[in-house]
């Protein structure tokens, strides 16, 4: 059959697009099939009837992923452009209601958020829009601008990064560092909680920190490099939680952000100590492309990330975990 501006468009089944679309962004039948709420089979029946319509294949099977074809990728930006349109006009004509909203958001960041914020998204989700689905994937799984260009995430929580003009972003938090150390840990005695520590008792110690790529550096050493000191860094963990479980059953310290250590502190049985230098305050943002902007389900739902994240936004305050 000849490409697919020779058919009668007047009778083209337009939810083959959507399928089109979640098989770009997705790379997988089953999970395409999740994302418009269809059948891996009838994915697979909707791909056979696009392949016929435009006489290409679009994806071939490597692996496990479903590799777009030469003539895949050339049309793609046009039908999500399209797609995002008239999602846009008929959303704008309907009186939003969050009740009623059937949809399934992605978001992206560390496993702070998935600890401290995201049981709490899904408690609101349960209360005001019980059909609402979410999806959250560590920061580590690739480029915030890519995947927000891509539309395999709806926004990330993320620290500041140099975006194009189509990445819009908002601050969340500010996430000043505090230490965190076994409560039994013998460099501590005599030290009251919440205190400064000192500098030299600071860098005999050893140390864990959260690196999301094995590196085992971060801030701290940087603002240590600036007072001709160093510390002993023996561990890197990808996430925060098991770093502090470490830490707990370890002599290995660690410098988290303070609303991790107010929240784990008293359960693991940690202490909490100051900085003896001046280290950067890590900027915490929210971070979505522009032609999302005024799309009234994802402005809900950055309202309700922002409004969520004023606790975060009250320093030391222990958070509860959950």
């Amino acid at each position: 059959m000849g490409p697919i501006y020779a058919m009668n468009f007047a009778a083209f089944d337009l939810n083959l697009l959507r399928v089109f679309n979640a098989l770009m962004r997705e790379r997988s039948a089953t999970r395409a099939g999740e994302q418009v709420g269809l059948s891996q089979p009838a994915v697979s029946a909707a791909l056979n009837r696009l392949r016929d319509l435009l006489d290409d294949k679009l994806f071939v099977r490597q692996g496990n992923d479903m590799v777009p074809t030469p003539r895949a990728e050339s049309i793609a930006p046009g039908i999500q452009d399209a797609l995002e349109v008239l999602e846009s006009l008929l959303i704008g004509e309907r009186t939003f209601d969050p009740r009623t909203l059937s949809r399934q958001f992605t978001l992206m960041g560390a496993d702070f958020f998935a600890t401290l914020l995201i049981p709490r998204l899904v408690e609101l989700f349960s209360q005001t829009s019980p059909t609402l689905g979410l999806r959250f994937l560590d920061t580590a799984r690739g480029d915030v601008e890519r995947l927000l260009n891509d539309d395999a995430i709806d926004m990330a929580l993320e620290r500041p990064q140099v975006m194009p003009d189509f990445v819009e972003s908002e601050i969340l938090f500010d996430a000043p560092f505090r230490i965190v150390v076994a409560a039994n840990h013998p460099e501590i005695k005599g030290l009251d909680d919440q205190s400064v520590m000192p500098l030299d008792t600071f860098c005999r110690m050893r140390w864990g920190l959260r690196s999301s790529d094995g590196s085992m550096r971060g801030y701290v050493d940087d603002a240590l490099d600036e007072i001709g000191r160093r510390r002993d860094v023996v561990l890197a963990m990808p996430h925060f939680a098991p770093l502090l479980a470490c830490v707990a059953r370890s002599e290995v310290a660690a410098v988290v952000p303070v609303q991790f250590a107010e929240a784990f502190a008293e359960a693991n049985a940690l202490r909490v100590f100051d900085l003896p230098f001046k280290a950067a305050v890590p900027e915490i943002r929210l971070y979505w492309h522009a032609r999302r902007t005024r799309d009234p389900a994802h402005t809900w739902l950055r309202h309700n990330i922002m409004r969520l994240c004023e606790v975060f936004r009250r320093g030391t305050e222990k958070q509860p975990v959950g």
